[in-house]
């Protein structure tokens, strides 16, 4: 085998592979010998059909599993031989001229073929000791303890019919069958059955409970409001419907208490223990915010700091998954670009330097986790999948055997459970400045649409089909 480096550009690679027709004939003639004793066909005893007649019988397919076997070993040697860290798999061209294949199978000419490869860039990793992050830090006040956990007592707080021919008042639970119209016309999401609404809680469409106010049991009202502009469907934003409304029951509001045997129904043995879960269930909260933010100023500065030519491909294939959301997105939402004040050629610029940003991430951080010698553990990936099992109630089986039939999938589940760690890892390299700040400052939107294109993704378009017109 004869194997010639024709072309280097760059991260692009390109050999010429030569399989003289000596030894295509010798490595087809071991191949024969091999199965010389395992086939069976009429007219001769196991083991002494002539290689003659087995040529004639089985030399094409043979011959076919022999330059398979041929270009394996050729990418191997082209890749132990040059040191190569390939970025995607290798691209095989056989020659064009089939008469020329013919005879490379009827080992009567040379076998040429080429193998063209991108590798993966080389650079170093840069020093972050200068580098300094800022983590914000948030700690669960007391009075927001109380907020949430008197939240959580006006949920489950008791209701009792209210006396009959009563009116509705504010904090009664409403049960009500509607019917919405939009120019006349019924819209998806838009009708309801027994369905319960509590009056002054403001999760209907501003100025739909108003209009419920003094209804008693078996009233039919017409509410007519107008969907928010800002609706989370965007067909129905800032659109006028109206609403037939049916009242099937009024409940007025039980004593709202405050107690261990409120705890009680959650779980817990006092209030006690009910304010420190719910204490500490915000403080994950608050820790995974943070976090998301130091990690994009982690990724911002490392973006920053390298700088090196990306694999052709790896940029394609991210742009593709990257532009393929994109395009789902506008289409779930009915929007254009010219709609979100943009062209489809700029667009694709944009989203060409998300991807290009993704890959360059990626590869900085894949270098940094090697460096550090980083694993993730099959009990870790374990850990994920049942997480991820636990999503699906009742298909636990389906989902659990489908992950471990999908190496794939389960490479999905260990990526970023690799990237966490790396992540951990370079956090440790540069300078972490705690700053305590209020919940509303954590939680604000710096600029949604500058996080969405950091991190590469497209926002999902909110469902369109509600159970009730909230």
């Amino acid at each position: 085998m004869q194997v010639t480096e024709t072309k280097s550009e760059g991260l692009k690679r390109e050999f010429q592979v030569v399989l003289p027709a000596a030894e295509l004939e010798s490595r087809l003639a071991t191949e024969l010998d091999g199965i010389k004793g395992k086939v069976q066909l009429k007219g001769f005893r196991p083991g002494k059909v002539p290689v003659a007649h087995l040529r004639k019988v089985y030399g094409r397919s043979v011959m076919a599993d022999v330059v398979q076997n041929a270009v394996n070993e050729a990418n191997q040697k082209i890749v132990e031989d040059n040191k190569l860290k390939l970025a995607l798999e290798p691209q095989i061209q056989m020659p064009e001229d089939k008469d020329e294949i013919d005879k490379a199978l009827d080992a009567k000419a040379d076998l040429s073929f080429k193998i063209a490869l991108e590798v993966m860039p080389s650079f170093d990793l840069v020093d972050l000791s200068d580098v300094s992050l800022t983590k914000l830090v948030v700690t669960p006040s007391d009075e927001e303890i109380n907020e949430t956990i008197e939240r959580m007592a006006a949920a489950n707080r008791p209701f009792e019919d209210r006396p009959e021919g009563q009116s509705a008042e504010s904090g009664d639970r409403l049960t009500i069958n509607f019917t919405g119209r939009i120019d006349g016309t019924p819209f998806e999401g838009g009708t309801g059955e027994d369905i319960n609404l509590d009056l002054g809680s403001n999760t209907f469409i501003p100025g739909f409970e108003d209009q419920l106010l003094g209804a008693r049991v078996g009233d039919e009202r017409l509410v007519k409001v107008t969907f928010p502009e800002n609706y989370g469907a965007e067909h129905l934003a800032g659109k006028e419907a109206e609403f037939d409304v049916t009242v099937k029951a009024i409940k007025l509001p039980g004593e709202l208490k405050i107690d261990d045997e409120l705890a009680k129904n959650f779980g817990m043995d006092s209030l006690d223990a009910l304010k420190d879960a719910v204490r500490s269930t915000m403080g994950r909260e608050y820790e995974a915010a943070s976090r998301q933010k130091l990690k994009k100023g982690l990724l911002d500065a490392l973006d920053s700091r390298y700088s090196f030519e990306l694999p052709p491909s790896l940029v394609h294939q991210e742009f593709a998954a990257v532009w393929a959301q994109v395009e789902q997105d506008l289409k779930n939402r009915g929007k254009t670009f010219e709609d979100e004040d943009t062209t489809e050629e700029k667009a694709r610029e944009e989203y060409r330097r998300i991807a290009e940003r993704r890959v360059r991430l990626g590869l900085v951080l894949a270098q940094a986790g090697e460096s550090a010698d980083i694993k993730v553990s099959d009990d870790e990936v374990n850990q994920a999948l049942i997480a991820r099992v636990r999503q699906f109630p009742g298909q636990e089986q389906q989902v659990w055997d489908f992950y471990r039939k999908t190496p794939q999938a389960l490479a999905e589940l260990r990526a970023p459970l690799f990237e966490e760690k790396v992540v951990d890892h370079v956090l440790g390299q540069v300078k972490l400045v705690e700053e305590p700040v209020s919940k509303e400052t954590l939680f604000a939107d710096e600029d949604d649409a500058e996080d969405a294109k950091a991190k590469g993704e497209s926002a999902e378009a909110a469902p369109a089909g509600e159970s009730n017109p909230a």
